[in-house]
């Protein structure tokens, strides 16, 4: 009944050409490509956040290439946190001890940074703005909008001003609907609306079900001397036995900071099994607490990771609309890493609008294209992990 009073209500109208549900990088990169190639297009971006970057879990080893293609002058530009990648370590931890281990191929980091994500959508957006791009921070998408044949044609803001059941209370405010021929779903994991959108079009027929994993990240501020800028530290094994999916890592900044992370599979086995408390063992291990000892936490939180990969890709296209990013399931989960693949991905749907004018054939030249193919060579990965840590990692 309420979605149906939701539909009923009169409503501001607002319409581009194309627009983006998500200011994230993804999101960013796919506008600042379809104002590059056309100008004139009228494109519009949504941001749940009170601005963009608010909730980017930053903290990420960052693959430069798809950025140097679309803003070469981020490297001369952008003065965030950006510190070049220097040193890979890889180790095994048991209960007091770490051993060092050869580090796999895919987490070599040579030419990579560790950056603040955060800080470089909040940059990305600057420029998307600057092409001519509508960047709305506070804006979140609750409903997909469709047209007479069934094709994607928008989305609907969330209402204001509701009580708990959902009913209009005295500040209630309808959300507008932003109508577009295009839509671009940049959603990251789970999307609400791409959620309805997968089920209702069937986009993951015939696909293995979606993998997820759980990422806790903390910003730490040490003691001097002890952080080497450039270096990345990733460890498995405890507190996780042999059989759970996850690892760790460590991020040396500059200005005596540090990034700690964990993350673990959520198809996990042992019902007793607390991903945070986990994350607090971590934290105690001689090798780490040596670390941290006298630290302060200055800034945290947490996110789901999609993990499935080629297998679980859905089909990114449908009548009016293309999922990119972390939406589209593109992170490649051997090398812990999403940004360069969400960019990747968002600026070659903006490529591909403008020079069909739709959105059928996106998702096989996807799958054609250098991103495509990197998740294709590690498709195996993840699943080879189903029998256990060491069965994986062979």
């Amino acid at each position: 009944m309420l979605e149906n009073a939701a539909e009923n209500i009169e409503r501001d109208v607002m319409e581009y050409d194309v627009v983006v549900v998500g200011a994230g990088p993804a999101g960013l990169a796919c506008a600042i490509r379809l104002k590059q190639l056309k100008p004139d297009l009228n494109v519009c971006v949504l941001e749940k956040a009170a601005s963009a970057g608010a909730h980017m879990l930053s903290g990420a080893v960052f693959e430069p290439g798809p950025l140097d293609a679309l803003l070469p002058e981020w490297r001369s530009e952008f003065k965030g946190v950006c510190v070049p990648c220097a040193d890979d370590e890889f180790a095994m931890l048991t209960k007091t001890k770490r051993v060092r281990m050869p580090t796999p191929p895919q987490m070599n980091n040579h030419g990579n940074f560790i950056i603040s994500l955060g800080n470089l959508v909040s940059w990305m957006a600057g420029k998307a703005e600057a092409l001519g791009c509508d960047v709305f921070a506070g804006f979140a998408a609750a409903a997909p909008l469709f047209d007479e044949q069934g094709a994607v044609a928008g989305v609907r803001i969330g209402d204001m001003g509701l009580e708990k059941d959902g009913t209009p209370g005295p500040n209630f405010a309808p959300g507008p609907e932003i109508r577009a021929k295009t839509t671009i779903l940049a959603e990251g994991c789970r999307g609400s609306v791409s959620k309805i959108l997968i089920q209702r079009y069937g986009l993951d027929a015939g696909k293995s079900p979606q993998t997820y994993g759980l990422g806790f990240k903390e910003l730490w501020q040490l003691p001097p001397g002890r952080v080497q800028p450039g270096r990345i530290q990733h460890t498995v094994g405890f507190p996780m036995d042999s059989a759970t999916y996850g690892g760790s890592f460590l991020y040396h900044l500059d200005q005596d900071r540090v990034y700690v992370g964990f993350v673990v599979g959520l198809d996990y086995a042992d019902p007793r099994f607390q991903p945070f408390e986990a994350y607090q063992q971590f934290k105690n291990h001689p090798s780490v607490k040596a670390l941290l000892d006298g630290g302060e936490v200055i800034a945290y939180g947490a996110r789901t990771i999609i993990e499935g990969g080629w297998q679980s890709m859905p089909t990114l296209e449908m009548p009016g609309a293309i999922l990119v990013g972390d939406a589209g399931g593109t992170l490649n989960v051997p090398k812990i890493k999403g940004v360069h693949q969400a960019i990747r991905c968002a600026a070659l749907a903006a490529e591909h609008l403008v020079e069909t004018g739709g959105t059928t054939g996106f998702d096989q030249r996807w799958r054609a294209s250098p991103g495509g193919r990197e998740l294709y060579k590690v498709r195996n990965i993840r699943p080879g992990f189903k029998h256990g840590m060491w069965m994986g990692m062979l």
